[in-house]
């Protein structure tokens, strides 16, 4: 069956051999979403095939209107095929030639016509996907600036972002994954810009997922691109704000879109990309720079304030006289590197409560945790204050990382150095910060130094990366991504 299923069908002449055909193998008569209607159109056979739910249905009744009056102002001997064509009230209409063809688009929305007489189909695109409206996203918002995001519908995804870049070099490349899903995904681009051989390595990648369905969407996508393995940093940016998508595609990026999938895959990043945030470039290059160093300040904090803080405990003598009083006060049973793992744990727990409990109970939660929980494991000698100081703060700087990813990686490195500290104190602690320096160092994403601009070090990237300078004073595109036009505002020379 695995063998004839793959088999390229022609549109027989006779409609009744079509119908036929997507009873026996698309379910047509048992499904109750897939509907058939049929036509007389100047004495010959008419099938229209259709999908409850993708198509509008209006306009669908506005086509076989125009159809059916055909009947009133046409000879017989007319070219039914010509006629009908022209009558097709839509901007795209296609012809196929293969069943296949023709049961993909119909089940991806569009409308399938099918003549008496005729060995190929009329496709129509009326698609009415359901789904929500363009709104901010929640994980990536902004005081000022646009509040239209990404949505679950791939074409209102690359008209977001036509609308922002109207160039006419803009291009959405569409492809089909999944041998039963045909999931729609498409790479988007700046023809003239972007890498050719990042795009040949995308398209290789993608054409050459073999799997039933990609039903977790672009998820399932970057896997098969990157083959990640158990490295648990981030090798693409995800985003489902379309400005920032946007800004990605003009420095030289690619983004991948895959249908059913409000966010979108911006390839190829570095570290520093996951610590970007739309915010910092919708206030003043100082207020922007100021921003930044915070955030930097926060991420460095989630991932050494534990470890270095458990080495000083673990080792008071490090510690200069006036910071002596760094340290527990209290006295206590439990380990306080047991503490720091139940604590850390603990805010996790938290997580992902407040993910899967609903909205009008988050504040219960939030008092039971907080006041509850924090309060009596103080009292009862759990744990020491410092502890759930410690731990907040580095829990806050993992909250200021704009990349979800990013933040949860960043969380194992730090339980990984304090495993270190906790084991070989400060060999353990050097040890440890080389070998997680080395490893992004040694991480490619894409055939790019992850941790670039530092290693290999580029003082402009490095500049950019360290400042938010003004738009006018960027006129080059980054480096790393190999763009075929470097100029970001080109001389008037090459205007």
């Amino acid at each position: 069956m695995v063998e004839k299923y793959e088999q390229k069908w022609p549109i027989p002449e006779s409609v009744h051999e079509v119908e036929n055909y997507w009873k026996q193998r698309v379910g047509l008569g048992i499904s109750f979403d897939l509907n058939i209607r049929k036509l007389k159109i100047l004495k010959k056979d008419v099938h229209l095939y259709t999908v409850s739910g993708l198509c509008d249905t209006r306009f669908c009744i506005k086509l076989i209107e125009e159809l059916v009056e055909l009947n009133d102002h046409e000879k017989i001997s007319t070219d039914l095929y010509k006629l009908v064509y022209n009558r097709l009230i839509n901007q795209s209409v296609m012809p196929v030639q293969t069943l296949d063809q023709m049961v993909d688009m119909v089940l991806s929305g569009l409308i399938g016509v099918v003549m008496e007489g005729e060995s190929q189909a009329l496709i129509i695109d009326v698609r009415n996907y359901p789904g929500r409206s363009p709104q901010e996203p929640d994980t990536e918002k902004v005081v000022r600036g646009s509040r239209d995001g990404f949505v679950e519908n791939i074409i209102m995804n690359t008209a977001l972002t036509r609308r922002r870049i109207r160039d006419d070099r803009l291009r959405f490349e569409l492809m089909k994954v999944g041998k039963r899903s045909k999931t729609d995904v498409a790479l988007g681009y700046i023809e003239d810009i972007a890498d050719p051989d990042l795009l040949n390595i995308l398209r290789k990648e993608i054409k050459g997922i073999k799997t039933d369905g990609i039903p977790m969407a672009d998820k399932t996508v970057e896997e098969f691109i990157l083959k990640q393995g158990w490295n648990p940093f981030p090798l693409v940016r995800y985003t489902e704000r379309a400005d920032i998508a946007a800004a990605h595609i003009l420095e030289g990026h690619v983004i991948i879109y895959v249908d059913t999938s409000p966010s979108v895959i911006i390839t190829p990043t570095t570290y520093f990309h996951h610590i970007q945030h739309a915010e910092e470039y919708r206030e003043s290059p100082a207020m922007g720079t100021f921003v930044r160093w915070i955030r930097y300040l926060g991420i460095l904090t989630s991932i050494f304030l534990l470890p270095l803080w458990l080495l000083f405990v673990l080792e008071p003598s490090l510690l200069p006289e006036k910071l002596s009083f760094i340290g527990p006060n209290n006295q206590t049973n439990i380990p306080i590197v047991v503490q720091i793992f139940l604590a850390d744990f603990g805010i996790e727990f938290l997580r992902l409560a407040a993910i899967h409990t609903p909205t009008p109970l988050s504040p219960a939660m939030g008092l039971i945790a907080a006041v509850l929980i924090g309060q009596i494991a103080i009292s009862v000698g759990l744990f020491v204050p410092e502890v759930i100081l410690y731990v907040a703060v580095a829990g806050i700087g993992t909250f200021t990382t704009p990349s979800y990813e990013l933040s949860v990686a960043n969380k194992i490195a730090r339980l990984g150095l304090a495993i270190l500290v906790a084991i070989f104190h400060t060999p353990g602690f050097v040890v440890g910060v080389t070998l997680f320096f080395i490893f992004l160092v040694h991480v490619r994403s894409l055939n790019t130094p992850y941790f670039w601009p530092f290693l290999p070090f580029n003082p402009k990237g490095f500049l950019h990366i360290v400042l938010r300078r003004a738009v006018p004073g960027s006129m080059l595109r980054p480096e790393i991504v190999h763009p075929r036009n470097r100029y970001r505002q080109p001389p008037d020379s090459q205007e």
